[in-house]
């Protein structure tokens, strides 16, 4: 048998010092950790540790024999813009389960969005295409199986593996969307000694604008995280996430129900052939005496902000 290579054997110590420095990193992450959780989530923790170890050593077991995982360096496809790098996308296991879980389970958008660490909106486009996917094997198309199969390849992907306990997320889904509201420029003046919240700010640009805690994609994400800090058990968080959860639902769907019963009172369908009218009675006093009014037709269209025009007194002249 023939000595091994300089190389293989870099790589050999290369791959220790790895496994070496990411041990590391784990213990110090858990013992940093290790004060917020509860005896059951530490035993938890503790359990999915080591089925992490034994799939790590598994994968490094078969993967020796194929293409290393991709590095930083690897994920920029354009030399000269150091700045751009491939983005991750769903894998086909992964949209497989969010379809399954939303269209055949039942469970809402943002539960499964806050478990597999997806946007909303992804979610929702991951469940029309897989149900517009459906349709066309039930109808006998033709997929594009083969190229779907070689895009994959080429980019990262967010894997799922429904064996392992620990899910990778794919992307920040509780950002702050920017509210038409927010746009305008506003010098809002205001006593030193005032405290001044999330709310007083929301209620500066408008009064009908929520604060940022609330107008978030997981606001019960914040929650928990409130509720784990002032040390409740884990049995206790559960029970009130699970009774938050149950009144949600119901107030979906008495709102529903109401949308459903106003649109039979109001509406009027016409069937056509491709596709069907509805048609609403509409008032002109709808719009108001200014013509300005939320009701009237047109007023999604408003006015443009003044905030930027010239020759406006932007700079407040009296502080309340």
């Amino acid at each position: 048998m023939p000595p091994p290579e300089d190389d293989d054997v870099n790589d050999d110590e290369a791959t220790r010092e790895r496994k070496r420095r990411e041990r590391e990193e784990r213990e110090a992450e858990d013992a940093n950790e290790e004060a917020s959780l509860d005896e059951f989530e530490r035993e938890q923790r503790r359990q999915r540790r080591e089925a992490e170890d034994q799939e790590r050593e598994q994968e490094d077991e078969e993967g020796r024999s194929k293409l290393p995982k991709e590095r930083a360096s690897d994920l920029r496809p354009y030399p000269l813009n150091k700045e751009f790098r491939s983005q991750s996308v769903l894998s086909d296991e992964l949209r497989e389960e969010i379809w399954k879980r939303v269209a055949k389970g039942g469970q809402d958008v943002a539960e499964v969005s806050a478990l597999f660490g997806v946007e909303m909106k992804r979610v929702g486009a991951v469940v029309r295409m897989k149900t517009l996917e459906k349709d066309w094997e039930k109808k006998g198309k033709q997929l594009a199986i083969p190229y779907q199969k070689a895009i994959l390849r080429m980019l990262p992907i967010t894997p799922y593996n429904p064996k392992s306990s620990k899910l990778t997320p794919h992307e920040s889904i509780n950002d702050l969307p920017v509210h038409p509201a927010t746009r305008q420029q506003i010098f809002y003046p205001t006593s030193e000694s005032r405290v001044f919240t999330r709310a007083d700010a929301a209620k500066a640009f408008s009064d009908t604008l929520l604060p940022a805690d609330e107008r978030i994609p997981h606001p019960e994400l914040v929650q928990l995280e409130r509720w784990k800090a002032q040390d409740l058990p884990r049995e206790e968080r559960i029970r009130r996430q699970g009774e938050k959860d149950r009144r949600a639902r119901e107030e979906k769907e008495t709102r529903e129900r109401k949308r459903k019963e106003w649109e039979a009172r109001h509406l009027r369908a016409v069937p056509g052939q491709r596709w069907d009218f509805r048609f609403e009675d509409i008032s002109v006093e709808d719009a108001g005496s200014d013509g300005r009014g939320r009701k009237g037709v047109g007023w999604r269209y408003g006015m443009p902000h003044e905030d930027r025009k010239r020759g406006m007194v932007k700079i407040p002249t009296s502080v309340e």
